[in-house]
């Protein structure tokens, strides 16, 4: 096998998820993509938002359980074994995840497309259960939204595999514990709360009261040294200075250590890397960016020239 083509962030974009396989020389035999000398790796977050969820999941699922692919478990995977699985007896709520319009407005597409295939979501929820939450693999290292290696040794030592299981998932969603720091940081990364009574409106039309963070940056000073995400921080707040409390809610992601890639952190324009060591794969596909792809072959240095990517076009939903 020469290497893998890891891709980012889906979102139920199932044909633009299509169409980038065969750019990438994978092509359909008796329903499975297949390259004769590589794999891919999903980065998760294959559901929601898009207008063809089951087609991607699809696509991606019998990739995987032909060992053509693997995958890990993004936040919209995670969310959506939450939403669907009912809390413990005794618990003040019907459902792990709350049915708040909020989260209703997440999920709802998925539902919708699967509403008429019960069986079938039934199924990707006992899929998306039975992913892990990071991998290593050849000498490089993949999870949705950050790699914190303390936490990750800890989860490994409880969870050999990577993989949780229902009762995890029901800790996971108790704040405070173990689980739910594991699943917050692996599958969300760091957030940084915004000083009260400030707000940001999100593109995806969501207020929000606190603002993704990164973790290559070794000694950051400011609001503007860790901030990753697609919206602006309010007038001002790039020059704050960070707290001494706020640099412990963050962790760091060694120059040393091995390749590593992530999805989740919306990104835009023509892809780069953050860092030689480093690289984020999602692109706002189902926001009409590029579905975008890395062919690693090895190599400890990453390299942009190693991105190939489709774009989605706004002309039709050409996804």
């Amino acid at each position: 096998m020469d290497g893998y083509d890891l891709i980012g962030d889906v979102h139920g974009c199932g044909r633009t998820l299509v169409r980038l396989l065969e750019k990438l020389g994978y092509r359909e035999e008796a329903g499975v993509y297949r390259h004769p000398r590589r794999r891919v790796v999903f980065l998760g977050d294959l559901i929601d938002r898009g207008p063809r969820i089951r087609l991607a999941v699809s696509v991606a699922k019998r990739m995987v359980e032909a060992g053509e692919a693997h995958i890990v478990m993004g936040n919209h995977e995670y969310n959506a074994l939450a939403y669907c699985h009912p809390s413990p007896p005794g618990s003040t709520q019907a459902w792990l995840r709350s049915h708040s319009p909020r989260n209703n407005r997440i999920i709802e597409r998925t539902l919708a497309q699967y509403h008429q295939h019960p069986l079938e979501w039934e199924r990707c929820l006992e899929w998306f259960l039975d992913m892990p939450l990071c991998l290593e693999l050849d000498g490089m290292r993949v999870v949705h939204a950050c790699w914190d290696e303390a936490l990750i040794d800890a989860f490994l030592a409880r969870c050999p595999d990577g993989r949780i299981d229902r009762d995890f998932l029901i800790e996971s969603t108790q704040p405070g514990t173990f689980a739910q720091r594991v699943m917050d940081r692996l599958t969300r990364g760091t957030q940084m709360p915004l000083p009260p009574g400030v707000e940001i409106r999100s593109g995806d039309g969501f207020t929000r009261r606190a603002f993704r963070t990164h973790f290559w940056c070794r000694e950051p000073a400011t609001y503007g040294d860790v901030v990753f995400q697609p919206d602006n921080l309010p007038d001002g707040l790039e020059d704050r200075a960070l707290s001494d409390a706020e640099r412990d809610r963050l962790t760091w992601y060694p120059e040393s250590s091995p390749p590593l890639f992530v999805g989740h952190y919306w990104c835009k324009g023509v892809p780069a890397l953050p860092r030689a060591n480093i690289a984020c794969l999602d692109y706002s596909a189902v926001k009409y960016g590029r579905l975008v792809a890395y062919r690693w072959d090895g190599e400890r240095q990453l390299d942009a020239d190693r991105f190939v990517w489709v774009d989605v076009a706004r002309e039709g939903i050409a996804d």
